[in-house]
């Protein structure tokens, strides 16, 4: 007892761990303060791009800045053809994505990937596709062609619809509508009309992830900051004291 008694903690400097704490502490409060603005920054962008979803025409959109994820709002009607994008699993179930062109009203036609759909059950079949008639709005945003990084056969023009693909580029699509943009829509859920399950992972990092990581960033500041403050207090003894003196 007399022991643990005599022991307290006192103030030891170590130039190495100030020194260590010096450097890294700025750097992961400056990586949470950038990622705060990062999420403001994003915050204003999509707010910028939901005010021109609702105000800005679509010929419009298409002859600035295509830009993937930017949302947008379509008026037309389904058109005829269809492709049926092969080797997509949602829970682990085997299934095709539905690539459909569209024809807005006013501007040039867009395919819409309106989302997946079980495949049958064997290969010699397609699914049954619904598509519906008349004119509809459709709200989504805009998406890459699918083109996987490692080359594959593209689709070629000519055959019956629908047809089933690897994947399909802006080129071999063009093949079939000449005046397609470089982008295709998605569909942003299962409520819009003609959509099959449309239950996308998000194509732009919202504000959200931001936030998430500048609370990590300032997370290891604090922790550093404790770790440092305990490590530089140590437990001397009396004896010790005396032996010192």
């Amino acid at each position: 007892m007399s022991d643990s008694q005599g022991q307290h903690r006192q103030w030891h400097f170590d130039w190495r761990l100030l020194v260590f704490s010096g450097v890294f502490l700025p750097i992961l409060i400056g990586l949470g303060v950038w990622q705060l603005n990062r999420a403001e920054e994003k915050q204003l962008l999509l707010n910028q791009w939901q005010q021109e979803a609702e105000n800005r025409a679509w010929q419009d959109m298409v002859s600035g800045d295509l830009t993937r994820g930017r949302p947008l709002t379509l008026t037309g009607m389904y058109g005829s053809r269809n492709w049926l994008l092969d080797n997509r699993t949602r829970d682990g179930i085997p299934g095709y994505e539905v690539l459909t062109e569209f024809r807005p009203l006013e501007g040039p036609p867009v395919v819409v990937n309106r989302g997946w759909v079980q495949a049958p059950r064997t290969r010699d079949q397609l699914p049954q596709l619904e598509t519906p008639e008349g004119i509809f709005t459709l709200e989504g945003r805009l998406s890459d062609y699918p083109v996987p990084p490692v080359l594959v056969d593209q689709p070629e023009a000519g055959g019956p619809w629908p047809r089933r693909v690897q994947s399909l580029s802006g080129e071999a699509a063009r093949k079939e509508i000449p005046d397609l943009p470089d982008k295709i829509v998605r569909l942003s859920g299962n409520r819009q009309p003609g959509a099959y399950r449309a239950d996308w992972e998000p194509d732009l990092m919202g504000p959200q992830t931001h936030y998430g990581y500048a609370t990590q960033w300032f997370a290891l500041a604090v922790a550093l900051t404790i770790l440092t403050i305990v490590a530089s207090y140590r437990k001397t003894g009396a004896n010790n004291d005396n032996d010192n003196g």
